[in-house]
């Protein structure tokens, strides 16, 4: 049976709070299956949404794995905060990539690190 996955992907230089990190992680995982091809979707919902947080050190780290996992024919998701708490609205905090194939993600993902 072929196992599906999502991950979601942090700046580690913006050092937010866990609450707001939580929520960002949530805005991602929600943002990016909506762009996933339906059966994708239905298998991962099945299998028990899987999810990953990984990190990379920059908004240039991101920017780029977006487009590798876009090339790829990945479902992708940047999130952007309104900026009323913490950091200055406009700021890209997070990226989702999948549900998907695991085999499919770990192309694009496989190298990060875990959060």
């Amino acid at each position: 049976m072929t196992e599906y996955k999502q991950c979601i992907v942090i700046r580690d230089d913006l050092k937010l709070s866990k609450g707001k990190l939580a929520v960002q992680v949530a805005h991602a995982a929600v943002s990016a299956s909506e762009w996933a091809e339906r059966s994708a979707f239905d298998k991962w919902k099945e299998g028990g949404q899987k999810k990953v947080v990984l990190r990379v050190p920059t908004l240039k780290d991101l920017f780029e794995l977006k487009e590798v996992a876009r090339r790829q024919g990945l479902p992708t998701a940047l999130i952007q905060d309104a900026g009323l708490t913490q950091i200055a609205p406009g700021t890209v905090t997070v990226l989702g990539i999948g549900p998907a194939k695991v085999d499919d993600i770990d192309k694009v993902t496989g190298n990060l690190k875990l959060l």
